[in-house]
């Protein structure tokens, strides 16, 4: 399996998740440039990341690329001990990191998106840090008493902490939410995470 990934996107968070499959994988890391070469888009036409190819099986979307590294090593347990309760539980909270908490993010990125008027551009931004912040909100409730979202280490987990990442890098303030302040660190601290970081060239 080889995946296509940029450094501190969400692709990263795939990255962590193959190494806690502890199996082999092969990746290449893309930049804005190479992104939209044509060798890429022969793999992935829009010229986003992720992307993994694994023989000739091609996949793209983070959640989707998430369900195939976890149904692929089962072992690793990314979607829980096997049985649909806790699959939809993971598949629960990747889809809030997702669809929720992700997007949120986009309007601080690129408000050129949202409205065509610059002078508009901080009102759209303000609000939408508002919106990060109230999504984090719930993430650090859903952390209370537990150490990974889905209440064991799943495939949400990494996808969170990128975020968490892009929250830091955008001065957003997480002040008062300590559980999400512990998955950071905890975050942090693991192995596999600490070891993606580094061939990203992130650490």
């Amino acid at each position: 399996m080889k995946l296509y990934t940029k450094p501190g996107a969400c692709s990263t968070a795939d990255h962590i998740a193959l190494e806690w499959t502890g199996q082999p994988f092969e990746y290449e890391i893309l930049d804005k440039d190479s992104m939209k070469a044509p060798a890429y888009l022969a793999i992935n036409p829009t010229g986003a990341v992720p992307a993994v190819v694994d023989g000739d099986f091609v996949l793209t979307q983070n959640a989707a690329i998430m369900g195939y590294i976890a149904d692929t090593y089962p072992e690793a347990g990314l979607a829980g001990d096997g049985s649909a309760r806790q699959r939809g539980e993971a598949a629960r909270w990747l889809a809030f990191v997702n669809s929720d908490l992700h997007p949120a993010f986009k309007p601080l990125f690129g408000p050129a998106a949202f409205i065509e008027d610059e002078g508009q551009y901080d009102a759209v931004r303000a609000t939408a840090r508002k919106r990060v912040r109230s999504l984090f909100e719930s993430a650090d409730k859903q952390l209370a008493g537990k150490q990974w979202l889905a209440g064991f280490r799943s495939f949400a987990d990494p996808y969170l902490y990128i975020t968490l990442r892009w929250a830091d890098g955008l001065g957003i303030d997480l002040g008062g939410l300590a559980n999400l302040a512990a998955f950071r660190q905890r975050m942090d601290a693991d192995p596999g995470v600490q070891k993606a970081l580094k061939d990203e060239g992130l650490a």
